[in-house]
């Protein structure tokens, strides 16, 4: 009998010899009761005999369950499949199972059944191959193969049952109603894994679904994409879809043709003409694993032939080694992988894992298959072999990389095995890792250490070797001739005199730094062809930075650039042929560090400086929040939502400085533009965090929510650097007093809870940072308030305990996001509370002695700290806030920028508003300059040189020291007409 086993021996057919140790072994031995007193009420006696007796398999079960709570769920739901393989081997059962899934759907079978018969079969072939797996009785390539082919038969039964039922409602007309895939043109094309025959236990599957178009199944061959559309929408639900008996697999359309315009199923016609002009890189690799799995196989293939040119150059291509590494570069910054290590270590995605082993192969094979098409293999292990046989790479290589990637991938299925979890992450907690370790077949996790440690360090130096050295079979460098020619050796006499006439005072030096970048000094620069670009990219540089304000200064601060950029290729291919952006560059670089740190992260965005757009108006909210809706429409999840949220916000937000530097827009543009950046992410934001809330806490009936922008968001003045200070407000149901989800909470507490999520989705730090910083501590009571305030309760408050700061801040206030008739009522509450009647004594006597307080605790910093100094900013919005509380503005002007109520505000002279709102624009033009540079910077020594030079020319002083003497005059004149006002003079440090 299969696996070396007789069913008289009275255990299981599975065979193998690991016996994994439980994690507990009170828990596995009561589970081995459980199971035992189930298996007799089920009247299961071979399993039942089992179990009571003292067989090895006995106790190897009762391990599997105490490790494994997904295999124990499998078990205790179905002890009848145990009962089975006391008769027939595990190999034969899964084989069987998966058998019948490829004659299915049956004649009588509608979709309700169909999906029910598929989750059942896809639990026994998991039980059955996992303990098989776990036992030691099958290799991981048996087991990812047989994984591999359930998949593709429920995908071709789930595909069988869709063609069927819409020939039979008369949707389409099939050739062949009787075989629906054949001859129909629709085909399924397996990508990854999946495509590779590799898949694991608990991997989504990646799929593109294709049809001919020459072959039309709807009487209107306009109405195909539609119907094929719906048809593919449906087969993924089949599969994907929860019900009480589970899952078949997650389903992955996105590696189709540009998934965000492309319907859901494609045309050949419309993929091979997407694939021939815009194809990239990535899409060469991935569809080395495409393999038609379901449908119309033939037409499938026929599909992939034609598509050969577009994967397989027929010259040897040493550019997929630079796609390849950006790939795994942009996988390491998306997850922070960046060391190696065992307790929390991604086995798929972190360093030295399965994903730098498939790279490895695919780089290769990239470059090479297009004249060697035995390198054209699927499989990780097939293509590694071949590399091998070619001379590629050594056969020691080969032997390594092929028993580590399957010891990852052994590890791999042990941590998808715990849970039925789609995860590649080793658990951190201790006893977790022991569990995986022994599923594994590990004695504990310092032996599973031992072993994987060397492994990942082995695949770790394979894997940067190759992508250190990028070399062909000749060992040269492919783009070693152009190096050459623009080494600029510090040397080279022609050299430096050619620097010095583009300007630079230091040529020598100028010349040693650039010979540094064609070395690969740097991460940006390491690879042949990023240096290669550089290199053409060179004279254009050195040329356009030599017209900088002090060229040698921005040369220094470009080479800190490239020091942080983390992939070159794009950038200097882009600096190359766009000469004009490279003007910007240099000022951005020596002028405004915050820019230039996003263009180190994200050097994408400098491609909006491309667009003719830049140069004119700004983004008005509704243009912007067309360009976010579109943008967080390609969201994956809530984490990939926010994710998207902070990288909308950036890049907004550096554009907006990028033209301001470049004189674009003045500063009170910018503050405009900055605070309706925050406003539409602010409502997008808010969204997200309350659908996702919703999830899991439903939602409070009648519940309305508005976010209250205050301080700079509220007066539309924000900077580059602004955090935002806010309110949220709520009212619902008079007669609600909790929300209706799976986890209800009540009414207040729902609220409070949201606002938290609210302020973590914002602040969270994330690979693309953080959205903003926030503050709610101007709501009612400040900290000792609940977070979230409801609307009537803040009315309350203001009519019996707000003090006078707490109405001023009112005054710079507007409503930013949420439900349109509750920010209206908010709003309508803020006014009628501002404009209620007051002693304009009293107000004035308040606000000086609020000013007092915070000039005593706050002293200034120097000079440039505009907000604090006596004269600054402070007084200036003071100024504002009390003519609006005593009625000397119009109220209309609440959430007004400042200088606009300074302007209009009665002071008791005639001038006296308009030099108040000059000096803030003064201001105004100078913070948000600052907020471009290096943090906090108080006097003007310390401004870096071309920041220094961008205020003075805004200003239209001279130099740092005539910018400060004319911000002291305008302070004085402010601290002057500040003391008139409210006939009181703020106590000096």
């Amino acid at each position: 009998m299969a696996d070396g086993k007789d069913a008289a021996d009275g255990g299981l057919l599975i065979g193998g010899d690991w016996r994994p140790l439980p994690l507990d072994e009170a828990a596995a031995t009561e589970r081995r009761a459980d199971l035992e007193i189930l298996a007799k009420e089920r009247e299961l006696l071979r399993l039942a005999a089992l179990l009571a007796g003292d067989h090895p398999d006995a106790a190897r079960l009762s391990a599997v369950l105490d490790l494994s709570p997904h295999l124990q769920s499998i078990v205790f739901k179905n002890p009848e499949w145990l009962e089975e393989l006391t008769l027939r081997s595990a190999a034969d059962l899964a084989a069987a199972t998966i058998a019948d899934v490829a004659g299915l759907p049956g004649p009588e079978d509608d979709e309700k059944s169909l999906m029910a018969t598929l989750r059942i079969a896809r639990r026994r072939v998991a039980l059955f191959l996992a303990l098989a797996d776990i036992f030691g009785a099958r290799t991981p390539t048996e087991t990812t193969g047989a994984l591999s082919d359930f998949a593709e038969a429920a995908v071709a039964a789930a595909l069988r049952f869709c063609l069927r039922d819409l020939h039979s409602r008369g949707k389409i007309a099939l050739p062949q109603p009787d075989e629906p895939e054949k001859e129909s043109g629709v085909f399924v094309l397996g990508m990854g894994k999946l495509g590779g025959q590799e898949l694991n236990y608990s991997s989504d599957i990646d799929i593109i679904v294709i049809y001919d178009e020459t072959r039309p199944l709807t009487k209107d061959p306009l109405d195909t994409p539609e119907t094929l559309s719906r048809l593919v929408r449906r087969l993924t639900r089949i599969l994907a879809e929860r019900t009480g008996e589970g899952y078949v697999a997650r389903t992955d359309l996105r590696l189709r043709p540009d998934p965000s315009a492309m319907p859901l199923a494609i045309s050949t016609a419309m993929a091979l003409t997407y694939y021939e002009s815009s194809g990239r890189d990535w899409e060469r690799a991935a569809m080395i694993k495409a393999r038609p799995i379901a449908g119309d196989r033939r037409a499938g293939e026929s599909f992939l032939k034609e598509l050969t040119p577009f994967v397989w150059r027929k010259y040897l291509d040493f550019s997929a080694v630079a796609a390849i590494q950006d790939m795994k570069q942009r996988i390491d910054r998306h997850r922070g992988f960046d060391a190696i290590a065992i307790a929390g270590h991604n086995v798929k995605l972190g360093r030295g894992g399965i994903r730098e082993i498939e790279f490895f192969a695919q780089a290769q094979q990239l470059i090479a298959g297009g004249r060697a098409p035995q390198l054209r293999q699927r499989r990780t292990e097939d293509a590694l072999r071949e590399l091998a046989a070619g001379g590629w790479i050594d056969p020691a290589t080969e032997s390594e990389l092929t028993a580590d990637y399957w010891l990852l991938r052994r590890i791999e299925h042990a941590v998808q095995m715990v849970a039925d979890e789609q995860t590649h992450t080793l658990p951190e907690d201790a006893a977790k890792l022991r569990s995986v370790a022994r599923l594994a077949g590990f004695a504990d996790e310092a032996a599973l250490g031992d072993v994987l440690l060397p492994c990942l360090k082995r695949v770790d130096r394979h894997y940067g070797r190759l992508f250190s050295e990028a070399r062909g079979p000749s060992g040269e460098q492919p783009e070693e001739a152009a190096l050459k020619r623009v080494s600029l050796s510090p040397d080279d006499a022609e050299a430096i005199e050619a620097i010095a006439a583009l300007g630079y005072a230091r040529a020598p030096d100028v010349a040693r730094i650039v010979h540094g970048w064609t070395l690969g000094r740097y991460r940006s620069t390491r690879n042949a062809a990023a240096r290669g670009r550089l290199a053409g990219a060179l004279p254009t540089l050195l040329a356009a930075f030599g017209k900088a304000h002090d060229p040698d200064a921005a040369l220094v601060a470009f080479d800190r650039f490239l020091a942080g950029l983390p992939s070159g290729i794009q950038f200097f291919s882009l600096i190359a042929s766009n000469p004009k952006v490279l003007e910007l560059l240099a000022d951005i670089i020596t002028a405004a560090p915050a820019l230039r740190e996003t263009i180190a992260a994200r050097p994408h965005v400098f491609d909006a400086l491309l667009d003719p757009a830049f140069l004119g108006e700004l983004p008005n909210r509704e243009l912007l929040r067309e360009h976010l809706s579109v943008f967080m429409g390609l969201s994956r999840d809530y984490e990939d939502a926010l994710g998207r949220l902070r990288i909308f916000a950036s890049e907004q937000r550096f554009l907006v400085g990028a033209r301001m530097l470049g004189g674009i827009v003045d500063a009170a543009d910018a503050g405009v533009a900055f605070s309706n950046i925050a406003d539409v992410v602010l409502e997008a934001t808010l969204a997200a965090v309350e659908a996702e809330f919703a999830l899991t806490h439903g939602r409070v009936p009648g519940s309305r929510m508005a976010l209250i922008g205050m301080g700079r968001l509220g007066s539309r003045e924000l900077t580059a650097g602004s955090d935002i200070d806010l309110i949220l407000f709520y009212d619902h149901h008079e007669a609600a007093e909790a929300s209706n989800g799976a986890r209800p909470l009540a009414a207040s507490a729902w609220f409070a809870r949201l606002t938290q999520r609210l302020i973590a989705a914002m602040t969270a730090p994330m690979r693309e940072g953080i959205l903003y910083d926030v503050d709610f501590r101007l709501r009612p009571s400040g900290n000792k308030g609940p977070l979230a305030t409801h609307l009537d309760a803040f009315r309350r408050y203001q009519a019996k305990e707000a003090w006078t700061w707490e109405r001023m801040a009112l005054t710079r206030s507007r409503p930013v996001a949420g439900d349109p008739g509750l920010m209206e009522e908010v709003g309508e509450t803020i006014r009628a509370i501002v404009a209620e009647p007051r002693d304009e004594a009293e107000v004035s006597a308040d606000v000086a002695a609020m000013r007092q307080r915070i000039e005593a605790a706050k002293p200034a910093g120097g000079p440039l700290d505009l907000k604090l100094r006596p004269g600054g900013l402070i007084d200036l919005e003071f100024l504002a806030q009390w003519a609006l509380l005593s009625g000397r503005a119009d109220l209309d002007l609440c959430g007004a920028p400042t200088a606009t109520v300074l302007e209009a505000a009665d002071f008791g002279e005639a001038a006296e508003g308009g030099s108040l709102a000059a000096a803030m624009n003064h201001f105004t033009e100078v913070i948000q300059l600052l907020r471009l540079g290096p943090g906090e910077v108080r006097q003007s020594a310390d401004l870096p040189s071309g920041l220094a030079r961008a205020i003075a020319e805004t200003l239209g002083v001279e130099d740092g020291a005539a910018l400060e003497e004319l911000l002291e005059t305008e302070a004085s004149k402010v601290r002057a007409a500040f003391e008139r006002v409210l006939g009181t003079a703020p106590a000096t440090s």
